[in-house]
């Protein structure tokens, strides 16, 4: 570990945007992140989803961090949490009532979902168009269907492999401010009467 000035001076730079600093602050807390997920014992694609949240929450809070110094544990936290997180959703199962006579209701469900999913898809096609090409092309690759491992989306885009989960907070940090992204959870929020989507993109 770094000498606790060198941390305290990468998180000050990074709150100021510098993104050499950000990528120091990677450097040097990548290794304990992954320490954390390993001894959680996460299959491969639920490991690589808690790393990029990790990022994302530094992202998101770097700013409140009052202590650079408390920043291993706070991260050590975090990624239990989100470890922890991923590990009980994969252990939800579809609830079904087996005393209901027809489909009817399950049916009416599912198109409700279908139409959300729909409106999702087409606000987050709005709003990457206004990212930055690089990010904007990280996140297509990331999604791409099939999957694609970190290493070809690395020789796609010439980067490290240990910065895609990062950048990829980054990106999705920006991917939530976009116009198109605010206007849609308004939309939602406004469905639900004001407070149905507490939190929405969080």
């Amino acid at each position: 570990m770094s000498e606790p000035a060198l941390v305290a001076d990468l998180v000050a730079r990074a709150r100021a945007g510098d993104q050499q600093a950000w990528n120091g602050l990677v450097d040097e807390f990548l290794p304990l992140v992954t320490a954390v997920i390993r001894r959680m014992r996460l299959p491969a694609v639920d490991a690589d989803d808690v790393n990029q949240t990790v990022w994302l929450r530094l992202v998101e809070h770097l700013d409140d961090i009052r202590e650079p110094l408390a920043l291993a544990g706070w991260l050590s936290t975090v990624t239990r949490n989100e470890a922890l997180r991923a590990i009980r959703a994969r252990s939800r199962t579809l609830p079904f009532d087996l005393e209901r006579s027809s489909l009817e209701v399950v049916v009416e469900d599912l198109a409700g979902d279908a139409l959300i999913q729909w409106e999702t898809h087409e606000a987050l096609l709005a709003a990457l168009d206004e990212l930055p090409e690089k990010r904007r092309e990280l996140l297509r690759l990331l999604l791409a269907e099939p999957p694609l491992s970190y290493r070809e989306i690395s020789a796609r885009l010439g980067i490290p492999i240990g910065y895609i989960g990062p950048t990829r907070a980054r990106a999705l940090a920006q991917l939530r401010d976009t116009k198109a992204m605010r206007a849609f959870v308004d939309h939602e929020e406004g469905h639900d009467g004001g407070g149905g989507r507490d939190a929405a993109m969080g």
